[in-house]
């Protein structure tokens, strides 16, 4: 199942999306009540999925605007560094990594958890931000998340899954310069515009995490092209990292880790520039593209 956030005639919206995403049927018109956005139903998604089903002929993809899933986290976005092996090398050479000393420091022995602001997150085909006179080193990195929809602290990694509700595609921008000057994360990753996210959210049942292909083109050309079997630190992993004095609430959003292939990566770095097209894919999920604006 495909979920997304609409706006439409000036009213944000959950909505049911048809499985080629050119269609939207309000979720509103099966509950009986108004959903502004997916974040209000996701705790609920188990009990009320019988009766999200498509009703009349939908509000076509070209009648509508498409939001970011979780248009505003109620909390940080939760993210983890350093989270495939060849990434983690290439960061530890890069010069802009402050977690490790050496290259043979370079792969983590737990996992790296950091935060974005939540107001940074935008949708699918909105603009990114350059920061001009702040930043001239952005970068892309292309993320597999997951929504929380059973909070709890102290999840087991066996219970893990049965806490997601659903996937989506983040793309974590960052400033480089910024992370590398403040030696820590936060900064670099939270400026506005600097998390694309969707285009929608696609449930639990329909997405196997472990083996999904993630890939990233800037223009035309492939950068990232990886597959989520090769993460360092397997959701579960995360899921009983971050809860074990964390108590998750439903809507919070984690981004998993990016692959190898970001800017920073290439000698000399390939940094973002105005008017670059980033476009993520990831099997089962879609595609999620911004330009910098």
């Amino acid at each position: 199942m495909k979920l997304a956030t609409i706006t439409h005639a000036g009213t944000t919206k959950a909505a049911l999306a048809s499985p080629d995403g050119k269609t939207f049927w309000p979720l509103e018109e099966m509950l009986g009540r108004a959903v502004p956005t997916l974040g209000a139903i996701v705790g609920e998604l188990g009990a009320i999925k019988s009766k999200i089903k498509p009703t009349g002929a939908g509000l076509a993809l070209s009648s509508v605007e498409l939001e970011a899933p979780i248009p505003r986290p109620a909390r940080n976005v939760m993210c983890v560094g350093k989270n495939y092996h060849e990434h983690a090398k290439e960061f530890a050479r890069s010069g802009f990594d402050s977690s490790a000393s050496s290259a043979a420091d370079a792969i983590p022995t737990a996992p790296i958890i950091f935060t974005k602001a939540p107001e940074c997150v935008i949708a699918d085909g909105a603009d990114i931000r350059y920061p001009e006179g702040v930043s001239d080193s952005v970068d892309y990195e292309a993320e597999l998340g997951l929504v929380i929809g059973k909070g709890g602290r102290g999840i087991s990694k066996d219970e893990a899954y049965g806490h997601i509700c659903g996937y989506t595609i983040i793309n974590d921008v960052t400033a480089r310069d910024l992370q590398g000057k403040h030696k820590q994360w936060f900064l670099g990753k939270s400026l506005d515009t600097f998390c694309p996210m969707g285009p929608w959210l696609v449930t639990g049942d329909e997405v196997d995490p472990e083996n999904l292909g993630v890939k990233c083109w800037v223009n035309d050309e492939l950068r990232q092209d990886a597959n989520t079997r090769d993460l360092i630190f397997d959701i579960p992993t995360l899921i009983a990292t971050i809860s074990a004095g964390i108590t998750l609430q439903p809507g919070d959003v984690i981004a998993t880790g990016t692959p190898v292939g970001v800017g920073i990566g290439f000698t000399p770095p390939k940094f973002l520039k105005r008017g670059d097209r980033v476009t993520i894919e990831i099997d089962g999920l879609g595609r999620l593209s911004n330009v910098v604006a």
